[in-house]
């Protein structure tokens, strides 16, 4: 089909244009191409770092799909307890309630796109097969079909008061949509940088919002899948999800933004481009540091804790320094942790099993 065919209802009505080949210089701000140009370096490091150290980081790996699962399902309200959530990804045990069946599904669908990513095509039909594995633990009829009935996207304000913030595409003309949409990234491929594609996409995606439920979690599991597929793994071994996760209000924000006049094919998608980079940028300076604390023979185990909490984006908890360091006991954690609120270089957030940590001190 024809690029200007495209963009065009069987019906002569006007549709969404999704020609990103036109599209995506109007992205190319200083900002923007320096995210691109960082991530690009960073890439090439990291196969580097992947081709020498790969026993080291089958560990991040086990890690990321933890934090991966329990952060994107998070976003959207549903969770379970530490334990539960570890023996659930690793497939120890089967779901006990709806929370659990949707965790079990996200994790299927996250491993398959780790084990199969090249050989899963951007359309229709992988689409909607990624969407039923999502909720094949529910016997859920929503699960690989698109929504049966309009859906809008709804804010509160601090007062309570409800409003709709985007009324996404009709239900009747979504299918349509969702094809013109992969048929525009496919003739975009090889003439865009992936990393600009691969965000215009996610945001077209979810201003659609072909789904009745699940919208959320597989724009993220798209998200990695085209990552992948653009042989930036960094997802891989730093989970994207929590990233996100933990700078969600800037998130919301980025996709607010340019989501306005999205109908009218006038958005503007540098806001939610320049977040998305943003966080991939995160991910990698993440990766960098986590990878020099496995591989450096000289750090004590109470260096180590105070270098990964340092260099780690946002709070952390104990179980996830006792997951990063499965050679380090609950004990030294717990007493390197304690030196380090002495010493005034962290803060305790919370109490309990919900208790965080934040590094504060300023270089």
């Amino acid at each position: 089909m024809e690029q200007k065919q495209l963009n065009k209802m069987t019906k002569g009505n006007e549709m969404r244009d999704y020609n990103y080949k036109e599209k995506w210089h109007k992205l190319l701000t200083p900002e923007i191409v320096k995210k691109l140009t960082l991530i690009h370096e960073y890439k090439g490091e990291q196969r580097l770092f992947i081709e020498a150290h790969k026993d080291e980081l089958k560990e991040l790996v086990e890690i990321a799909k933890v934090q991966s699962t329990e952060a994107s399902n998070r976003i959207e309200g549903i969770s379970t307890a530490d334990d539960r959530l570890k023996n659930l990804v690793q497939a120890k045990t089967t779901p006990r309630n709806r929370d659990e069946s949707e965790i079990a599904g996200y994790r299927d669908v996250l491993n398959t796109i780790h084990e199969s990513y090249d050989y899963i095509p951007i359309n229709i039909n992988y689409i909607l097969q990624l969407h039923r594995d999502l909720y094949k633990f529910l016997g859920n009829v929503d699960g690989g079909t698109f929504k049966t009935s309009d859906n809008v996207i709804r804010e509160t304000d601090t007062d309570g008061n409800e409003s709709v913030r985007f009324r996404p595409v009709a239900a009747w003309e979504t299918p349509e949509h969702i094809d013109e949409l992969c048929k525009a990234f496919g003739l975009a491929k090889d003439e865009v940088d992936p990393l600009l594609l691969n965000a215009m996409f996610i945001l077209d995606f979810l201003c659609i919002h072909p789904f009745n439920d699940g919208n959320g979690r597989m724009s993220r599991l798209l998200t990695l899948l085209l990552l992948y597929q653009s042989d930036f793994i960094v997802g891989k071994y730093i989970s994207i999800e929590k990233i996100i996760e933990e700078s969600k209000e800037t998130y919301y924000e980025a996709l607010q933004d340019s989501s306005i006049n999205w109908h009218e094919n006038e958005n503007d998608y540098k806001p939610f481009v320049n977040y998305m980079l943003g966080v991939i940028v995160h991910a990698y300076k993440e990766f960098e540091s986590r990878v020099k604390l496995l591989t450096s023979p000289n750090l004590s185990k109470a260096d180590r804790i105070r270098e990964i909490i340092k260099n780690h984006i946002g709070t952390i908890t104990k179980s996830e320094l006792m997951e990063m360091n499965p050679d380090i006991s609950d004990t030294t954690i717990q007493r390197a942790l304690a030196e380090l609120l002495k010493g005034g270089e962290i803060e305790k957030i919370g109490g309990g099993r919900y208790t965080k940590y934040v590094w504060k001190m300023e270089d």
